[in-house]
């Protein structure tokens, strides 16, 4: 009998759990980052093809997609619809953005592989280290280093995009300038979010 009533009371909580989800996923601030997530691949695609005229639109594409990172967030807090979905999504793509564009990078000989192995590998131990925090129960937020490397990061990969030299300016030279402070950041960063990891387990 209770068997039986328990699986009705399932039956009743998985659409109204299904319906959450849901409504999670397609509010606002979600489905522009999901928007940043889904713009990986038509850059990765325009990356392969060769011009300034490739180049200029995989970069004005990279400038929206970045600049989203400030939209779902500002929407997130205009329209109170912050989420733990959308707390997790938001990095995430930003990371799934800057590190398929140092691959592809990596890939036309634009940035040294060595950097893109430590800016990723830097993000997959912050990453690890957020899970094992929640599962202790207490978070690992971002910080102004944090969100300071992602901006640099982001102008780095942008000036390495738009790599040909137009009037004089040269972006690939300014790229690479730009990406050694991105990557003085990232380790930087990195090591302070392990610190504030270890002051939390003491």
């Amino acid at each position: 009998m209770e068997s039986a009533v328990a699986s009705k009371t399932g039956e009743k909580t998985r659409p109204k759990v299904r319906e959450r989800v849901r409504e999670t996923l397609t509010s606002p601030p979600n489905l522009v980052t999901l928007l940043r997530v889904g713009s990986v691949p038509i850059l990765v695609t325009l990356l392969y093809l060769e011009g300034p005229v490739f180049s200029w639109i995989a970069g004005g594409l990279f400038l929206a997609a970045s600049l989203t990172d400030l939209l779902d967030g500002w929407m997130a807090r205009r329209m109170k619809r912050v989420s733990v979905l959308g707390q997790y999504l938001d990095p995430l793509a930003d990371k799934l953005l800057i590190s398929s564009m140092l691959v592809m990078l990596v890939a036309q000989g634009q940035v040294p592989a060595w950097a893109a192995i430590v800016i990723i590998c830097r993000e997959i131990a912050v990453t690890g280290l957020r899970a094992v925090a929640a599962s202790r129960g207490f978070s690992v937020p971002s910080d102004f280093l944090g969100k300071s490397k992602t901006a640099v990061q982001m102008l780095a990969v942008l000036l390495l995009i738009l790599r040909y030299p137009v009037a004089g300016f040269d972006p690939h030279y300014w790229g690479l300038a730009v990406l050694w402070l991105a990557l003085a950041i990232t380790v930087w960063s990195g090591v302070g979010y392990f610190q504030r990891f270890k002051r939390e387990l003491a």
